[in-house]
C-alpha cells in the first residue's frame, strides 16, 4: 500500500507517514559522515571526505564545511547541490539581520529560518524535500557556543555531541560512552579532535585511512572579546590532521598493550 503514497510529499500514508521525507533522510544516511562536538574551549566539526576519483582536481574550498557568517559555520551531509541553495539562504538571512539590527544574528534564528524553508518543501505540491542535513556550529552573546542538527523534515535540535550521515547510529553509540565519560565536563579542543577521529574511524568503511579522507575544523571564541567579533575558524591542514591521526593510533596502541 505504501507505493500509492510514496510519490507525493503532500499526502500522508494510512500509517501517518510522509514517505518522500523518509527517503530523503535515507539518502543522507548513505552520505559521508559528519561529527559535531561541543568542547570546553570551542566546537569541532569533523567530516569524511569521499574520494570519488584520483583524476579530479583538488577542491579549492572545503566541500563539507561552509562559513555562514563570522560567528557561524555548518557541515553538510547529503546532496551538496541541494545544500548550496540552503547555505545561500542562511547567508542572506544573516546579512539582512545584521543590516537591520547592526549586530550578529543569534545562531538559533539562522537554524530556525533554514528549517522553516526546508519544511515548506514538504507541504506544497510539485516540490521535493532537500536531501541534506546540517550541523550548525556558532557563538552568540545570548547562549555562547551552540551546536544544532537539522533534517529534511524541517526539525532541528541542539546537541552536545552528534553524528549525521553514514553509520550515524554507530557513531552516536560510541559518543554516548566516550563523550565526557570521566565526568569532567566537555573535552578540550585537542582532546575533542582525537575523539572526532575515533568516531569517524568507527563509521568509515575502510581501515588505515589517510589524512586526505578527513576534514577537521575547529571554531573558537576569545573570551577577551565579548562582542563575538573574534570567533576564529580553522580547517586543519593535512599535516595537522596527520598528527592527530598519529596521536589516536598511539593511544589505541597503548590501550592494546595495557
Amino acid at each position: 500500500m505504501a507505493r500509492r503514497y510514496d510519490s507525493s510529499t503532500t499526502t500522508f500514508s494510512p500509517e501517518g507517514r510522509l514517505h518522500q521525507v523518509e527517503y530523503a533522510i535515507e539518502a543522507i544516511n548513505n552520505a559521508g559522515t559528519c561529527v559535531g562536538l561541543k568542547c570546553s574551549d570551542g566546537i569541532i566539526l569533523a567530516s569524511e571526505r569521499k574520494v570519488t576519483s584520483k583524476l579530479l582536481a583538488p577542491s579549492k574550498t572545503s566541500e563539507k564545511t561552509y562559513k555562514v557568517d563570522g560567528h557561524c559555520v555548518l557541515s553538510v551531509a547529503g546532496l551538496s547541490s541541494d545544500a548550496s541553495i540552503l547555505i545561500d539562504q542562511a547567508r542572506l538571512r544573516s546579512q539582512r539581520y545584521y543590516y537591520q539590527y547592526q549586530e550578529p544574528i543569534p545562531i538559533e534564528q539562522i537554524v530556525e529560518h533554514i528549517c522553516n524553508y526546508k519544511q515548506s518543501y514538504t507541504q506544497y505540491g510539485g516540490l521535493r524535500p532537500f536531501g541534506c542535513s546540517f550541523l550548525f556550529a556558532g557563538y552568540d552573546e545570548h547562549f555562547g557556543m551552540q551546536l544544532y542538527q537539522t533534517d529534511p523534515s524541517g526539525n532541528y535540535s541542539g546537541w552536545q555531541a552528534t553524528v549525521i550521515g553514514a553509520n550515524n547510529s554507530a557513531g552516536k553509540s560510541f559518543l554516548k560512552n566516550e563523550y565526557a565519560k570521566d565526568q569532567d565536563g566537555a573535552p578540550t579542543v585537542s582532546d575533542g579532535l582525537k575523539l572526532a577521529v575515533k568516531v569517524l574511524n568507527k563509521t568509515m568503511d575502510s581501515t588505515g585511512n589517510s589524512a586526505e579522507k578527513y576534514e577537521l575544523f575547529c571554531l573558537r571564541f576569545d573570551p577577551a572579546d565579548p562582542g563575538g567579533s573574534n570567533v576564529s575558524h580553522h580547517v586543519l591542514t593535512d599535516e595537522e590532521t596527520r598528527k592527530v591521526l598519529e596521536d589516536v593510533e598511539r593511544e589505541q596502541a597503548n590501550q592494546g598493550d595495557a
